[in-house]
């Protein structure tokens, strides 16, 4: 059972008989026993009178999936086969980060009725969002106390990453069609496809005539190519300690989900094949084998549950892995946060043997804060920080420096720019020829 603020009051409410009768002459204590004894009689009628709470059957209606920050369809339905109105509150069980407002629901539902309630979410954070139970409260008719009971009614959602920088792919595959198709590339790069055959115009390669074809044709012909499919495109996620930094409303590897995710749908749409690998110490997520339709919801599905690790990345064993994925020549794409020398040693020391025979880009995200700290001279503190933020900005551009020596590129953005500037380079990648 239990009890509401309505009992509370009215034992507040015995102080006046207690006074009227120290006025009269009677003994306080019998007046003070006789009001609780009376409001304890109430209280146990109005949990007699109340609908049994067991006597229900509570099922759920919840989505499998969801993105973060989207409002979620969810409700409970409650059929009452009592022969009593069930005047009561409902409360579903989530986690404060489903963001499941408001908490509680009244209800009023006659015998022999069932009622839905709806319950929306929106969910604050990426992962599994689970209730486990439905908590039932059935009041009395003088709202003193009434019964309680819990349905044991499981409801579990994933929460997707948000993938925000969709926006970014309307531009990037108008301009993946013109590369791959409508126009063709005039200038043979290195590794690049047939495509067809048209006549020469002035300006053009004359490496790229086709003389077979002009002495059949009588005119010059030229050869067109095209950037090649079927390559590979390994995406790496480090999730160690470093990731685990916020920057702006998010942490650093949220960010790297959604450059992640941009950069799979253009590359499926590319025709080549995207493996996908979290790694810290372990493997926390992995994709490979997918494409086509099936790629982003196999992605996101993997990143959902993932968060960063409070351990340091074993980059040793993370190039390793990469190994498992391809052997063929690649475009491996690094999505850490290398900006400080001690931090780095163990990339930079596991960065020569992974660069070999394939293109590494490294990407990292930044916080605008340190830049912006490194303007201010207002005060003697603001100084002292600026000269903490040249300190890192120097750090990082240190690290940028041994990542492009070591053969390979390092591209540093804020969380929005740094999606679409991947994807961008690896446009210009299949362009020149080296994907």
């Amino acid at each position: 059972m239990f009890v509401t603020g309505r009992l509370a009051v009215a034992l507040s409410l015995g102080v006046i008989p207690l006074v009227l009768a120290g006025l009269a002459g009677y003994p306080p204590y019998a007046v003070a026993g006789g009001w609780v004894a009376l409001c304890a009689v109430l209280t146990g009628l109005d949990v007699a009178l109340a609908a049994s709470p067991r006597t229900v059957t509570v099922s759920r209606r919840v989505p499998a999936r969801a993105r973060l920050g989207e409002p979620v369809p969810v409700s409970v339905a409650v059929h009452n086969h009592g022969p009593r109105n069930l005047h009561g509150l409902l409360r579903d069980a989530w986690q404060p980060t489903a963001g499941a407002e408001p908490a509680r629901q009244t209800l009023l539902i006659p015998p022999g009725e069932r009622a839905r309630v709806a319950i929306p979410l929106l969910p604050r954070r990426r992962g599994e969002l689970v209730s486990e139970f439905v908590m039932l409260r059935s009041r009395g008719p003088l709202g003193l106390a009434g019964r309680q009971a819990r349905h044991a009614v499981r409801g579990a959602i994933r929460v997707l990453p948000a993938f925000t920088s969709r926006k970014h792919l309307p531009s990037r595959l108008a301009r993946l069609r013109e590369l791959d198709g409508n126009t063709s590339i005039q200038v043979r790069g290195q590794g690049t496809e047939f495509d067809s055959l048209r006549e020469y115009v002035r300006g053009d390669d004359v490496r790229s005539i086709d003389w077979r074809a002009t002495a059949r044709a009588g005119t010059t012909m030229l050869r067109t190519w095209r950037p090649e499919r079927d390559r590979h495109v390994v995406i790496i996620i480090d999730t160690g300690r470093t990731a685990a930094a916020r920057v702006g409303d998010g942490t650093r590897v949220d960010a790297a989900l959604e450059a992640a995710l941009l950069l799979a749908a253009l590359a499926s749409r590319a025709g080549d094949h995207v493996h996908l690998l979290m790694y810290d110490r372990v493997v926390r997520g992995r994709v490979t084998g997918v494409d086509g339709a099936a790629l982003l919801p196999a992605l996101t599905d993997a990143m959902a549950p993932v968060h960063a690790r409070l351990v340091d990345t074993d980059w040793h064993g993370a190039f390793a892995a990469v190994r498992t994925l391809t052997t063929r020549p690649s475009l491996i794409v690094v999505l850490t946060a290398q900006d400080a020398a001690e931090s780095a040693r163990g990339f930079l020391g596991a960065f020569p043997n992974a660069s070999r025979a394939t293109t590494i880009l490294v990407g990292s995200v930044t916080d605008d804060d340190v830049a912006a700290l490194a303007q201010q001279r207002g005060s003697r503190e603001e100084v002292y920080l600026a000269a903490a933020a040249e300190r890192t900005l120097r750090d990082a551009e240190n690290v940028a420096d041994a990542i492009r020596r070591a053969g390979g590129e390092a591209i540093a953005a804020d969380p929005e720019e740094l999606p679409p500037r991947i994807a961008d380079r690896y446009l210009e990648l299949k362009a020149a020829g080296r994907l």
